[in-house]
């Protein structure tokens, strides 16, 4: 066990080495971190991409899906023990058993919506500003949460600024958002979570703040003190747990500008009204050390209140040169809780 981490609340102790990765696979990214009603984790990769599965010690179980997945960006684990693939590339959520059977899809293969996003040209802040109006499910799809009553609530975001909500059988019921900063307006819904009570919480990535709705999409309020919410999860006692992306010194809000200073990536605690508890990973200098973030982009919490968190530490950072390529083994943490 390494350092512990700093806060009064709970403590935590990163266990090193945890994933025992076999020999014959290999991947750069962890993009998506969830467990299942075992313990089991379940880790969805790119490069290669596909769905990893081990015991809670990190023993290997299985992999699946090689060959099947274009970009993978979210994974979800439902209460049945169903596995959904979020597929930003494929535009698609596929829902499969946890031993990679395909149940379900949900949109189209190879099909965007109608957004008027392009990916080419330069962007201000973010490429995410080239949406230029909501669309339908989905134009590179991000995440999934499963609510209370089993519907199915989707972000849509990189080429798109909605929120959709499907019956468990995969049914559209309807959707929500428009492009812009103001209430219910996204720039990049990244990530959400559903409390047990049935609040939707969504990671609004370039505006800088998590969004509270009901479960019909309307509007409750907003957490601001966050930035570049990339992964959310609710631990049993209604803490939220955030997962925010490093924005380098020079880059851009839609919200506040132009940053002076390197904004590293962090993990956030807060209670259930959006009030910061605890803090800790926050490096500029030692990003790459255990308990510490470069890209951290997926999260989940086991029944036993351990933490997992997920890192595209290569797409994000190796690739474009902010860290080097001896950082690009951070892709995994597990923290394991302590009292």
């Amino acid at each position: 066990m390494s350092p512990v981490t700093r806060g009064g609340r709970r403590r935590f102790q990163v266990e090193e080495g945890w994933e025992r990765l076999p020999d014959g696979l290999r991947h750069a990214d962890v993009t998506a971190v969830d467990v299942d009603a075992e313990d089991r984790v379940y880790l969805f990769t790119r490069f290669d991409h596909q769905v990893l599965v081990y015991e809670r010690d990190g023993t290997f179980v299985r992999s699946w899906g090689l060959g099947l997945f274009t970009l993978p960006h979210g994974l979800t684990v439902g209460p049945d023990g169903s596995v959904y693939c979020v597929d930003a590339g494929d535009h698609t959520v596929r829902r499969f058993t946890p031993d990679g059977e395909l149940l379900l899809t949900i949109g189209t293969p190879g099909e965007a919506s109608d957004t008027g996003y392009t990916s080419d040209g330069p962007a201000r802040v973010h490429r995410v500003e080239r949406v230029r109006r909501p669309g339908g499910p989905f134009n590179r799809c991000t995440d999934l949460a499963v609510g209370p009553d089993g519907d199915l609530y989707v972000t849509d975001g990189y080429g798109n600024c909605r929120v959709h909500v499907f019956t468990p059988d995969g049914e559209l019921r309807h959707s929500w958002g428009e492009v812009g900063t103001g209430p219910g307006q996204f720039h990049l819904p990244h990530c959400l979570a559903v409390t047990p009570d049935g609040r939707v919480l969504v990671g609004d990535r370039e505006n800088d703040r998590v969004q509270v709705f009901d479960g019909d999409g309307r509007f409750v309020t907003a957490w601001t003190d966050v930035r570049r919410p990339c992964a959310l999860t609710v631990a049993r006692d209604g803490t939220v747990f955030v997962a925010e992306l490093w924005r380098p010194k020079g880059g851009r809000s839609f919200v506040h500008g132009e940053t002076g200073e390197d904004q590293p990536a962090r993990l956030s605690v807060l209670d259930r009204d959006g009030r910061v508890l605890e803090r800790w990973g926050d490096s500029s200098r030692e990003r790459a050390a255990p308990g510490n973030f470069i890209a951290p982009h997926g999260i989940a919490l086991d029944s036993r209140g351990d933490l997992y968190v997920a890192e595209v530490t290569h797409s994000f950072a190796v690739r474009p040169g902010l860290v080097p390529p001896s950082c690009g083994d951070h892709q995994l943490q597990k923290f394991k809780g302590i009292v």
